[in-house]
């Protein structure tokens, strides 16, 4: 199963490059990046809308969402800015360049998230064999980039 979820996670993370010049090429198309990001978040606002529908899932509540803590909302703003600097970043550094300084960040702030157990994530202490892969990574963006 773990395994499986793995490559779920791999591709996932492949969607990231493909995602970025298709919306790259859309904001060519609208001028401006903010509304190509817009559009981008109204399709797969629509693509979760129908689902929820066909799924048959239930609703929250007024109730239940105004019992929300506000800062759980900031995640579809997170997702903006992610998509926003995607569209800016890819023309400008191709898709490899983009994408592994993205995941250097991801990287890094996720060892963070994982060693203080921070936004429901279990606690995983950081280590020197992690920092190492980190480290690694850093390595290999620097070559991406370079070559």
């Amino acid at each position: 199963m773990k395994n499986i979820l793995l490559l779920l996670a791999i591709a996932a993370g492949g969607c990231l490059p493909i995602q970025a010049g298709i919306n790259g090429i859309l904001r060519r198309f609208l001028g401006e990046p903010m509304q190509a990001a817009l559009v981008s978040f109204a399709v797969g606002t629509l693509g979760l809308w129908g689902y929820s529908l066909a799924a048959r899932h239930s609703w929250p509540s007024i109730t239940e969402l105004a019992a929300v803590p506000w800062w759980l909302w900031t995640g579809g703003l997170l997702g903006a800015v992610f998509v926003t600097c995607t569209i800016l970043l890819g023309p400008k550094l191709g898709a490899a360049t983009m994408t592994a300084y993205m995941l250097l960040g991801q990287l890094a702030v996720s060892i963070v998230l994982d060693h203080f157990a921070l936004v429901g994530f279990p606690e995983h202490p950081v280590s020197l064999l992690r920092l190492l892969g980190v480290a690694m990574l850093f390595g290999g963006a620097i070559l991406v980039r370079i070559f």
